[in-house]
């Protein structure tokens, strides 16, 4: 599994619709997705997909050079339901197809049915012309992994241990499968990520790599916020870490944005799930500064209207010097339960796509 920041040929996203994720019939997250798109459309080709009533909207709103193709979702989140992409030391390409239930199936999922997301990764493997592996009969999402590029892996124990995954396997056998399908040689983990992150704590709202050997960590110096706690543990796992080359890992701060909780107003312009509401007033989102996404030229970071969106730019412009560092708002994407990463998935630039070429 190559690492984000090595090349791309391309990035996928879907377009929002769900009424129960986003407000007012999604129209500002559209907005906020169409400006994100227009700044990863200028190195990488994007791959947008639109179900049939949403086509037409989704063509004219988007750049031309932008691909937009027919194809049905449950929702938006193409890190988790997109392939995961593999290369190999030949150049070819191959997509890893997991098995999705939703964050959690029956135990603590956040919706059913999510057959069309379950397929997902099967169709996009299918229209780019790529071979898959089937591993359908694990459960794994694209947010809840991060690649070196060098055979290192990182993740959390509250995301991949949960109930609602992988249940009669042992934390043992789901290294084996990451080390099988992902060429991991080390996995490391990380206790928990952001608080009440509702993927069950994604390792992409927390941790990211930005060069071999480095991370940047999500971190607050509020020592009364529950996220303190959860900072400190992970920091320490990363501290007490070598990478798969032996390296000990260079740990960058990045400071979270002050809590995010949903207004009134927000709350009424999203529907009901079997008749309950899928937010309250007042409830916090998981906010964070780490979710971005690394596209060829540009490393794209949400902003929230906080006194530490730029000191987070800040310090992403020092990590990431070959690149331009801009900034999406992006509490309309937050609202909807991830953030800019969580809607993008890459695909690593190769010779070729098929062994057979």
């Amino acid at each position: 599994m190559p690492a984000e920041f090595s090349p791309h040929s391309g990035c996928i996203l879907i377009w929002p619709h769900r009424r129960d994720s986003w407000q007012n019939g999604a129209y500002a997250a559209r907005t906020a997705f169409a400006e994100l798109i227009s700044i990863i459309s200028r190195s990488e080709k994007v791959t947008v997909c639109a179900r049939f009533e949403d086509y037409d909207e989704a063509r004219r709103l988007l750049p031309a050079g932008v691909r937009v193709v027919e194809m049905s979702s449950d929702d938006s989140w193409a890190r988790d339901v997109a392939p995961t992409f593999l290369t190999d030391r030949n150049g070819a390409i191959r997509g890893v197809d997991w098995g999705f239930n939703a964050w959690g199936g029956l135990v603590d999922g956040l919706y059913f049915p999510w057959d069309k997301d379950n397929k997902m990764a099967r169709k996009l493997c299918d229209a780019l012309d790529v071979d898959s592996y089937d591993c359908r009969d694990f459960i794994l999402e694209g947010g809840s992994i991060h690649s070196d590029g060098e055979g290192t892996i990182l993740t959390t124990e509250a995301c991949l241990l949960s109930k609602g995954r992988n249940p009669d396997m042992t934390k043992d056998e789901i290294e084996e499968k990451l080390r099988q399908y992902l060429g991991a040689e080390k996995i490391i983990w990380l206790p928990c990520g952001i608080y009440r992150d509702e993927t069950n704590e994604h390792i992409d709202n927390v941790c990211a790599f930005t060069a071999p050997g480095e991370v940047v960590l999500a971190w607050t110096d509020d020592q009364s916020d529950p996220q303190y706690e959860m900072c400190v543990r992970s920091k320490s796992a990363l501290e007490n870490a070598a990478d798969a080359k032996g390296r000990k890992l260079k740990v960058h701060k990045l400071p979270l944005p002050k809590p995010v909780c949903i207004t009134k107003e927000e709350c009424e312009g999203l529907d009901d799930l079997n008749g309950e509401p899928t937010r309250t007033q007042g409830e916090r989102l998981a906010a964070s500064y780490v979710n971005f996404y690394i596209a060829n030229k540009h490393v794209i970071v949400p902003q929230f209207g906080d006194e530490n969106d730029s000191r987070a730019l800040e310090i992403l412009r020092t990590l990431f010097p070959t690149r331009e560092v801009v900034g999406v708002y992006a509490r309309d994407i937050l609202i909807g339960g991830g953030n800019i990463h969580c809607v993008t998935q890459q695909i690593p630039n190769a010779r070729q796509f098929r062994k057979d070429g």
